[in-house]
C-alpha cells in the first residue's frame, strides 16, 4: 500500500482487520451538527438532553459510523477503495470525552466484481455502540 493508493483487490485476505479511534470533544458535536444539519436538542442542548432516556448529551450516531469510514478510506483497504453499502444498528449512546474504537473485519471477497464484505463495529470500552455490514469496491490490478 502507497500513501496515495490503498490495497489492491488482489492483496486481501479474508480476516484481515484495522481500526481507527478517537475522543470525542465538545467542538467535534458542534462541528459536526454545522456540517450536517442535525441540530437535535439531545446532541446540543443539555438541559434538554438531561431529560432523555440518557440523562445528558449523546453524540450523533452518525458521527461514529464516519469512523468506519476513515478506516475504509485511510487503511482498509484504503485510498481508491468506494463505499457500496452500509447497514448499521445503534446500541448504545456515545458521550464527551468518550473514545471510539471503529474496527472493520474483511469477511468475505467477491473476485467478479471487485468487493468486498466487512464487519464493521464501533465501541467504546468494552461497550458496542454501533455494528453492523458494509460492502466495499476495491481497485483492482487488471
Amino acid at each position: 500500500m502507497s500513501g496515495l493508493h490503498g490495497y489492491y483487490f488482489e492483496d486481501l485476505s479474508v480476516g484481515q482487520t484495522a481500526t481507527y479511534g478517537k475522543t470525542i470533544t465538545e467542538a467535534d458535536i458542534v462541528l459536526f451538527a454545522g456540517v450536517s444539519g442535525d441540530t437535535n436538542p439531545v446532541h446540543l442542548n443539555e438541559e434538554f438532553a438531561s431529560q432523555t432516556m440518557f440523562k445528558g448529551r449523546i453524540a450523533h450516531g452518525m458521527l461514529s459510523v464516519g469512523f468506519i469510514s476513515t478506516v475504509f478510506g485511510t487503511k482498509l483497504p484504503g485510498p481508491g477503495c468506494i463505499y457500496i453499502s452500509q447497514n448499521l444498528r445503534f446500541k448504545g449512546p456515545v458521550k464527551i470525552g468518550d473514545t471510539v474504537i471503529a474496527k472493520v473485519e474483511l469477511v468475505e471477497l467477491i473476485p467478479d466484481k471487485k468487493r468486498a464484505n466487512f464487519k464493521t463495529v464501533c465501541t467504546v470500552g468494552n461497550a458496542v455502540v454501533v455494528d453492523g455490514e458494509a460492502t466495499i469496491m476495491v481497485p483492482s490490478r487488471g
